[in-house]
């Protein structure tokens, strides 16, 4: 296996940008992977699809390989205005040159950037459509919308609020600036799924870091961890709780008659999600700057719900209704949430459309493989997401019920287990379904998991049975690393085979029976 290794190159300069197809901008300086790939752009403007006016700012830290290969992320402008799914990763070599560029751009623009349609006028149709009780005044700016064939000049609206259910929102509206239509809305909390169901209290003895304070006892703090932590919200739907504390540092009992056992669960979860990132794929936390999220449980009143806002860097998890659902605290919604705020870190997958099934696979995928990696005994890892949140599942040692179903989809009854044209028309919940599936046979093969009779044909659909499993560990680097180097915002499930199968050849050769696995999964799920 090829080993790779992050690098974080020196900029001496905060942003760096480059000027396309003989447009004015600055020039990059130094000998730095960010100000090579900007050289590469300008030379090879054609390959990232650059008009005239387009200028690109380096993103994040380089991804640089064991031999040498560096991957660049970039964000476009167009006139100085934010291109929304242009944004690019450069892969090339110090001297052995560009490697090539991955977009979703279809073809070059030339916009005119005056609207047709005021500001107020947005804004008003922007509130119109969102669906919740604001909380203050609607943000709106001007940008290019490059997430369809013929890029347009559209307003994007931020409007934040609550949600008639309770969920905060973040919400971000794209409205066209010459027509006044609504071309796309996405929200930055991401929720596991918005169909009241919620996530169980794990019941088991686990060790979780905490924090001895100078006035005597313990805070629910990991400083081990990037110091995150664990508040209690006391069914509050705004602010950052009240971190848990205790004298003799033993936590909860079992029960949820005692506030900190659900503090207990999402301590645990972070920890668990933290370890796995940094173990098995190298990430120093959810952004990779070693810094700490934190969590609020007991979120609102009967919420039966979990989610990550990228706002306030922290997870939320709700009480559930206490009939069907417990609260929200299962260790795989911990590891699919906080999968969020990596997603957003990287490759940033717009929630909606197909790029929003593949945001959604990605926290399903990640979310498995947490609980895999912590192997509990009182949570039996599996492909079942969200299974232990159902009160009837209480004591099951093999659950059928559950959100979703990674090997089969359709059991929920929504989700469709092959791709087809319209699958980005389907919540983004349902359209991970494919996404999912591929990554279950590409782990597992045909095999139907315990608890199921499932045929070897039932499980894809092109027949092909004969699958080669890769393993999960295989599987989620792959995935992991077509995540942080190959996608961007707007990559599609064509743009996602592909991606992974760049994955595949940088980490086990592009010869190599892995990527061929990687290949016969995808067209098992009819993504080819």
């Amino acid at each position: 296996m090829k080993h790779v290794k992050m690098f974080l190159a020196a900029l001496n300069i905060a942003a760096i940008c480059v000027a396309i197809a003989g447009s004015a901008g600055a020039q990059a300086q130094g000998n730095s992977a960010e100000a090579r790939a900007l050289a590469h752009l300008k030379r090879n403007g054609a390959n990232a699809i650059a008009s005239e006016g387009d200028t690109f700012v380096a993103r994040g830290a380089a991804i640089i390989d064991a031999d040498d290969t560096e991957h660049v992320r970039l964000d476009r402008e167009y006139k100085g205005l934010r291109v929304i799914g242009g944004d690019v990763v450069v892969h090339s070599h110090p001297t052995r040159g560009l490697r090539g560029v991955t977009q979703t751009m279809k073809g070059k623009h030339r916009l005119d950037t005056t609207a047709g349609v005021d500001e107020s006028m947005a804004i008003t149709v922007a509130e119109t459509a969102f669906a919740g009780t604001r909380d203050g005044n609607a943000k709106s700016q001007l940008v290019v919308y490059a997430r369809v064939a013929q890029p347009v000049l559209a307003y994007e609206v931020l409007i934040s609020g609550i949600q008639s259910n309770q969920t905060p929102s973040n919400m971000h509206i794209i409205v066209d600036a010459n027509t006044a239509l609504v071309l796309d809305k996405w929200d930055d909390v991401m929720t596991t799924a918005s169909i009241g169901t919620g996530n169980s209290l794990l019941a088991s003895r686990v060790a979780i870091g905490t924090d001895s304070q100078t006035t005597g006892g313990f805070a629910m703090r990991d400083t081990t961890r990037g110091s995150h932590y664990t508040t209690n919200l006391k069914n509050r739907t705004n602010g950052t709780g009240t971190i848990f504390t205790d004298a003799d540092n033993t936590w909860g009992n079992f029960l949820t008659s005692d506030v900190a056992t659900i503090g207990v669960d999402a301590h645990w979860g972070q920890l668990v999600t933290w370890d796995f990132y940094k173990n098995v794929l190298g990430r120093n936390g959810i952004a990779n700057d070693g810094r700490g999220a934190y969590s609020r449980v007991h979120y609102g009143r009967n919420y039966v719900n979990a989610f990550w806002s990228d706002a306030c860097f922290c997870m939320s998890y709700g009480d559930g209704d206490g009939v069907t659902y417990y609260p929200l605290v299962a260790l795989d919604v911990a590891g699919h949430e906080m999968s969020h705020g990596v997603t957003a870190a990287t490759a940033k997958l717009v929630y909606s459309g197909e790029s929003g099934g593949l945001n959604e696979a990605n926290s399903d995928i990640f979310g498995a493989m947490v609980e895999y990696y912590a192997n509990n005994s009182g949570n039996t890892p599996n492909y079942l997401i969200g299974e232990r949140i159902y009160i009837a599942n209480k004591g099951v040692t093999t659950p059928t019920k559950a959100l979703r179903y990674m090997f089969k989809p359709s059991i929920d009854g929504a989700s469709p287990d092959c791709y087809a044209s319209n699958l980005g028309t389907l919540d983004v919940h349902y359209s991970s379904g494919v996404a999912n599936h591929f990554f279950y046979l590409l782990a597992e093969g045909a095999v139907s998991p315990p608890g199921f009779n499932l045929t070897a044909a039932q499980l894809v659909c092109n027949g092909n049975t004969a699958l080669s499993a890769i393993g999960r560990d295989a599987a989620a680097k792959i995935w992991y690393r077509a995540l942080s180097v190959y996608m961007t915002s707007n990559t599609n499930y064509t743009g996602a085979r592909t991606a992974t199968l760049n994955a595949a050849s940088d980490l086990f050769g592009a010869a190599s029976p892995t990527h061929a696995a990687v290949a016969a999964a995808w067209s098992a799920v009819s993504v080819n």
